[in-house]
């Protein structure tokens, strides 16, 4: 399998909710980030995407653009569901870059506009403040403290 059809591995995965099919792409040492996760290494980054894909009752995706060599990758990709504490749709935006390890990411970043995010998932309070750092810090905060929880409740994470 070549890094493109990786990713596409990855995507067609997430888009079936398959979170064993999304980690088995990724290499134990895997490095993620995005701007809600700023830094997740390992057990942690494989969690997330379990955490995610377990929670989702709407989630829609999907991905194109997918452009890969033998060291490196990118693609875009959207996100399409419900945000479970508010009840409001999010249409996430969401740009992507790889690089790979012996046919493994061992690096994925995520790049979106937290800003924008927190408009269609917050409401008029991510509208009127989400592009204040005290606002961007309590997401990463609630994620974190969210992602602690599973990680606790899951013990293959600990």
């Amino acid at each position: 399998m070549n890094n493109a059809q990786l990713i596409e591995k990855f995507y067609t995965s997430f888009r079936h909710k398959d979170w064993n099919g999304m980690q088995s792409c990724y290499a134990d040492d895997i490095t993620f980030s995005d701007p809600v996760f700023p830094l997740l290494k390992g057990k942690e980054a494989k969690a997330m995407w379990h955490m995610l894909v377990s929670a989702s009752k709407d989630l829609e995706i999907s991905f194109n653009n997918i452009v890969a060599d033998d060291k490196q990758g990118s693609c875009h990709w959207e996100a399409i569901y419900t945000f479970s504490k508010t009840g409001r749709k999010v249409h996430n935006k969401i740009d992507a870059q790889f690089r790979f390890k012996d046919g493994l990411i061992i690096q994925h970043t995520d790049s979106f506009d937290l800003w924008r995010w927190s408009r269609m998932a917050l409401g008029t309070s991510g509208i009127f403040l989400g592009w204040s750092p005290l606002v961007k810090n309590k997401i990463r905060s609630m994620a974190s403290k969210n992602l602690e929880s599973f990680i606790g409740k899951n013990s293959d994470y600990q």
